[in-house]
């Protein structure tokens, strides 16, 4: 994103297959000393779109909460890839690991229980060779409540 557009303006352009494009993405190894890169990444952007301060420490929380779920999945020397979309009010973020055998997400795992509560939105995609914890935040600001 350059510096004169806006989340609004960027997030128009389109991938071929009609996907939206991501804002934001970070690519780095799959490895638990790297979550607070990705935690800090998602607070600045949160802010950037005014989210409240308790908005943006829940997303912190569930991003983590996402990475713990797929960390383990990983595979060796894989990347972790994070895409963020942003539009007013609302941040959907993804975090994506490479995995050999699709793993059976557990909704009873602290992790997904924590990440419930706290994004607005989740969800968990398996297969294709990769492992997706997706979460969206819509900012109390909105009016949306949660």
């Amino acid at each position: 994103m350059t510096p004169d557009s806006s989340p609004e303006s960027s997030s128009q352009t389109r991938h071929e297959g009609g996907g939206r494009r991501p804002d934001v993405e970070l690519r780095m190894p799959a490895d638990s000393a790297y979550v607070s890169v990705l935690r800090t990444t998602t607070a600045g952007l949160a802010a950037r779109l005014d989210f409240t301060i308790d908005d943006i420490e829940d997303l912190r929380i569930a991003v983590g909460e996402a990475s713990a779920m797929v960390l383990p999945e990983a595979d060796a020397g894989s990347d972790v890839v994070c895409r963020f979309h942003m539009s007013p009010s609302e941040l959907t973020v993804t975090v994506t690991v490479a995995v050999s055998e699709p793993p059976s997400p557990d909704y009873d795992s602290f992790a997904w229980q924590v990440l419930t509560t706290l994004a607005t939105e989740a969800s968990v995609a398996a297969g294709d060779g990769e492992f997706t914890v997706r979460m969206t935040m819509v900012s109390d600001l909105a009016g949306a409540g949660r």
